[in-house]
């Protein structure tokens, strides 16, 4: 069934399960921060899309996004005294986008269905899930020891869902768009772990060539880009 939500195109590919704050200065992203704390919004969720490479969704529209994104929902929000809000969201539910309205509200909202993981036919044999969960958290404890300080990153607890571990491994690594965005897409939970896996390790590899550790996108630049 299709619903509307809010849209905030980004330059990034948010996971479900994965923390995302943001600083929130221009106009038509602060109304959304109201719409969300005042309830105007339903469920306190709004849809994060990634931006393709060299377009604008303010001129491209639908076609300037990714087709799947994640839904972010909102769990703190402080105002500050010039108007602006810094929020904390988490990940929430993937969606495809069917549609994009740009004159209703002072920013975009979308018309989507929501992207569940399918159930692989005939089921899987549960030693293979566990073998591949062992080799997906070893591949990512190998790249966060050589990438990040003792302290800038955690294992996801041994409880964590088979469903949702493929996306919090992913999120401590700084895989290019396009992978992340292919992670978000793929909706067989096995097939995911096996993804980010080798993902994972093939980061790893490059650490080792480059003898180089990644920074964080922005942490060099002169100025905040616009929301």
């Amino acid at each position: 069934m299709a619903a509307t939500i809010p849209l905030f195109p980004l330059g990034t590919v948010l996971m479900p399960g994965a923390a995302l704050p943001l600083h929130i200065f221009e106009p038509r992203y602060r109304q959304l921060t109201v719409d969300l704390i005042t309830g105007t919004v339903p469920d306190n969720e709004f849809g994060v899309v990634a931006v393709r490479e060299g377009h604008s969704p303010d001129r491209s529209g639908a076609a300037g996004m990714h087709q799947v994104g994640c839904t972010a929902v909102l769990l703190d929000a402080r105002r500050l005294p010039d108007g602006r809000y810094d929020i904390v969201t988490r990940g929430g539910r993937r969606f495809r986008l069917l549609d994009v309205d740009r004159d209703s509200r002072s920013y975009m909202c979308g018309t989507v269905e929501f992207l569940p993981d399918r159930t692989p036919t005939g089921g899987t044999d549960p030693r293979l899930v566990t073998m591949l969960e062992q080799a997906a958290r070893a591949a990512h404890r190998s790249y966060c020891s050589t990438a990040w300080r003792t302290g800038d990153w955690s294992e996801p607890g041994g409880d964590t869902p088979t469903a949702e571990l493929a996306h919090l491994l992913a999120e401590d690594c700084l895989l290019p768009l396009t992978d992340r965005q292919d992670l978000l897409e793929q909706t067989d939970p096995v097939q995911r772990l096996r993804e980010v896996r080798r993902l994972l390790a093939r980061e790893r590899g490059l650490l080792d060539r480059l003898r180089a550790v990644p920074a964080p996108h922005g942490t060099f630049a002169d100025e905040h880009s616009l929301n």
